[in-house]
């Protein structure tokens, strides 16, 4: 003891102290695992024995050339069979060291290992306006609002469109005005979706604007395009097989989201449901990567719950936290970059209810190591809707549950020997001791909404609940950040060759608008 208490008293306190910030993205999950090494491999197994002998129906042209080509068969009913050799040899030539970059490279997202980030995501069709209770059709402006307000909450990581502009008719009017939306609104990275695989071209040639030049897009693109390639049970979807293929020509990882619901398109059976899903993306993987080789792919099993007395979705049930946590567990055990879906609550408030379903499924995924937890900000009602307010908690909420996957450093000085000693010998409290200074921000998450405030603080501020509080503070986002991602001159450039419906009086407001 005594050779011990001399090596610690000819250092410093502070010195070897973990020096990182409370959490950033990134951070290293894995350690949650409902799932048994056992579990998996039958599971693993019985998915394989689903391509081989049943098979993927409705194979577009273009794959079922290539996957032919490679060794698969078509049997007496159209379906495309894999083998289950090739399946794992697709499995383990994919990898999962793929970088979604972001026009601001702080913001670059590595998807390497099981490194956590999170970032809403969504189809919603309506918006909860700032203190309402009712909702109305999504449009445009909300998700240039939605993007800006994201590229203001550090703990949202990156941007996908989490409303449709319900208003535009036109899908390629859609698929153009939603990339300039959220181009124009955050420089962190941006998820792209098109109703057609003839879209991603012309976007192409919008992001080249932005980019600079001919080509400049490609060497580092800061968007990535994909497609629900599956229509559950075990179908290709035509056209979204053919947008993801077309979204290979962004030179970026080509996302793949499958979602069959337990008891309706899927088995009741969980373990049921996640065979059938981990065959479905499985399926999608091939898709990619028999077309070409080696192309990243961001693997996205979504297997989505029933409520089975009434047969509607239920994104906020403790069986949709399992199932989203076990399908991050097996993309891992597969190597693979993973995405699943969590924080889809069936509230249509940001409530308790809200609160409670959101952040138990966010924890579970990105403690299991999810390399992309969707869903994870904003959405509301079963993915229905999309709430500012609750984008603004949910940053908190995000925070909290990075801190929790970052978890406790333990070595030589974080177990505070000395500190102890230093304390006990002296002044009997740790407050002004070195070593609390000096963790006071690094090893110390403080929300910006959460209440700690005492309650007669609490009263004499107005006894403000946490909708009301994230309600002001959205509004001061969304009245004072408007950022110029894209110049006047490149924006008058795209708006010559485009339909942009976005008004520049949305972009540049000459008053508050909210």
């Amino acid at each position: 003891m005594a050779k011990r208490t001399s090596r610690r008293r000819n250092k410093k306190a502070s010195e070897n102290l973990v020096t990182q910030e409370a959490v950033k993205m990134g951070l290293m999950g894995g350690k949650y695992k409902p799932l048994t090494d056992q579990d998996i491999e039958q599971i693993h197994q019985t998915a394989l024995d689903v391509l081989e002998n049943i098979g993927m129906g409705d194979p577009i042209p273009e794959f079922k050339e290539a996957a032919l080509k490679s060794g698969c068969t078509i049997n007496d009913k159209g379906r495309i069979l894999f083998p289950r050799s090739l399946v794992e040899d697709v499995i383990a030539r994919a990898g999962r060291d793929i970088v979604k970059y972001a026009r601001d490279p702080k913001h670059d997202i590595d998807l390497s290992d099981k490194k956590v980030h999170l970032y809403g995501g969504g189809e919603a069709v309506t918006m909860l306006d700032l203190g309402s209770n009712s909702y109305r059709p999504s449009t445009i402006n909300d998700v240039y609002d939605l993007a800006r307000l994201v590229d203001s909450l550090d703990h949202i990581h990156g941007f996908s469109r989490l409303v449709v502009a319900t208003e535009l008719s036109s899908w390629f009017e859609a698929d153009i005005n939603t990339a300039y939306a959220s181009i124009m609104g955050t420089t962190k990275n941006v998820a792209l979706t098109f109703g057609s695989a003839t879209h991603v071209k012309p976007a192409i040639e919008m992001l080249d604007i932005i980019a600079g030049g001919e080509g400049k897009f490609k060497k580092r693109p800061f968007c990535h395009g994909g497609g629900c390639t599956v229509v559950s049970p075990l179908r290709y979807g035509v056209d979204n097989c053919e947008v993801a293929l077309a979204s290979i020509e962004m030179n970026a990882p080509v996302w793949v989201v499958i979602a069959p619901q337990s008891g309706a398109t899927a088995p009741a059976a969980l373990a049921g449901a996640l065979v059938q899903v981990l065959a479905e993306t499985l399926a999608s993987l091939m898709l990619i990567d028999l077309v070409k080789p080696g192309h990243p792919v961001v693997f996205g099993p979504w297997p989505f719950v029933t409520d089975l007395r009434t047969g509607s979705f239920s994104g906020g049930s403790g069986e949709e936290a399992l199932m989203a946590a076990a399908a991050a567990q097996i993309t891992n055990h597969y190597g693979l970059s993973s995405s699943v879906a969590a924080g889809m609550t069936d509230s249509k408030l940001p409530d308790a209810q809200a609160g409670y379903e959101k952040g138990i499924s966010v924890a579970m995924a990105a403690l299991a190591g999810c390399n992309n937890v969707s869903e994870s900000a904003g959405m509301m009602a079963s993915l229905m809707g999309v709430s500012f307010e609750s984008m603004v908690i949910d940053n908190d909420m995000l925070g909290t549950v990075m801190r929790v996957v970052r978890g406790i450093e333990v070595n030589e000085e974080t177990l505070s020997y000395k500190a102890i000693e230093d304390t006990v010998n002296g002044e009997g409290h740790f407050l002004r001791n070195e070593q609390t200074l000096s963790l006071m921000k690094t090893e110390y998450l403080y929300p910006t909404l959460a209440d700690r405030s005492t309650q007669e603080e609490w009263e004499a501020g107005g006894s403000l609940d946490i909708r009301k509080k994230a309600e002001i503070r959205a509004r001061e986002i969304l009245n004072s950040h408007y950022p110029v991602y894209i110049d006047d001159k490149t924006d008058k450039k795209i708006r010559d060759k485009f339909p942009i419906r976005l008004d520049r009086e949305i972009i540049k407001p000459k008053k508050p608008r909210f």
